[in-house]
């Protein structure tokens, strides 16, 4: 049971492909304070970053670009499909992020402590499971439309796609997480009229 504080944190989490940004996006629309856990990876690993340098230490110099920026690619081709190489990435980067999203929730709250503050992080699971959210948000869907999605309108190759898919956590694991469980497999005004029932118990809330 979901007991909020007088403001929300939210944790929105969902395995790729599961229509976790177009909830976030909806939520955003709505007048919530979206924290992107993507866009905060990214800066951690700009160059001349601490973070970029330990990844560049312990995956080699192939993981940069030649203006010493992260080769994404590179590095996803190393860790994608190997459950050791993606911990020890994930070491290296989430203690950052956990550090650089604090400070943004923070900050969100001393400019409107009546805010939904809404941290769209998809290694929930993974790495923030346990923090003390007032609510998760889970967005579901079943892995094989997933994997439809990767293919269809990612480019993805189906064995790609199920590598992505297979390196995260499983959804019985984010599920059991979830206090709210949004449901993206049928259309978008099905995704619609669950993210407006959610909005509504947010509001009444606080």
């Amino acid at each position: 049971m979901w007991h909020p504080r007088r403001v929300p944190l939210l944790a929105l989490t969902g395995g790729i492909a599961s229509g976790k940004s177009t909830i976030a996006a909806l939520l955003a629309d709505r007048g919530a304070v979206v924290v992107d856990a993507d866009a905060i990876v990214r800066e951690v690993q700009s160059p001349g970053s601490p973070v970029l340098a330990n990844i560049a230490a312990e995956f080699g110099s192939g993981v940069l670009q030649p203006d010493g920026s992260l080769d994404r690619a590179a590095l996803g081709a190393l860790v994608f499909g190997h459950p050791d190489r993606l911990a020890r990435l994930n070491a290296l980067v989430h203690p950052a992020v956990r550090t650089e999203s604090e400070r943004r929730f923070a900050a969100a709250f001393a400019v409107d402590p009546s805010a939904v503050v809404v941290y769209d992080v998809p290694l929930l699971a993974e790495a923030r499971g346990g923090d003390p959210w007032d609510l998760v948000v889970v967005a579901h869907c079943p892995a094989e439309l997933r994997v439809r999605r990767l293919v269809d309108a990612r480019g993805l190759s189906e064995s790609d796609a199920r590598a992505r898919i297979g390196s995260q956590a499983s959804d019985e694991d984010r599920l059991a997480l979830a206090d709210v469980v949004i449901d993206t497999s049928a259309d978008m005004d099905a995704t619609r009229r669950q993210v407006d029932e959610l909005w509504r118990r947010l509001v009444h809330a606080i």
